[in-house]
């Protein structure tokens, strides 16, 4: 069995399509959660993996819960083809 990848696109789809639900814009969002809006672009579009520091304040500013966007992180890449 081989061992899972934390695919960042994935990561970051799943924490964009959060923001976009929740109707704020890259810049609010990395506002309220004290990072760089370069940073944000850079998670959702699956440059970079955030840490999970960074992951606890993107959560905390958009009002979920980290287990919410993790579970669903996890239901797309394991539903992956």
């Amino acid at each position: 069995m081989s061992t899972p990848i934390l695919d960042g696109k994935t990561v970051g789809y799943v924490i964009a399509e959060f923001r976009r639900n929740k109707g704020l814009s890259q810049e609010v969002l990395s506002g309220l959660a004290d990072i760089g809006r370069t940073h944000l672009i850079a998670i959702e579009h699956g440059d970079r993996k955030p840490t999970l520091e960074t992951f606890y304040r993107i959560c905390c500013a958009l009002d979920v819960s980290m287990e919410t966007v993790a579970r669903e992180i996890e239901k797309r890449l394991t539903n992956k083809p």
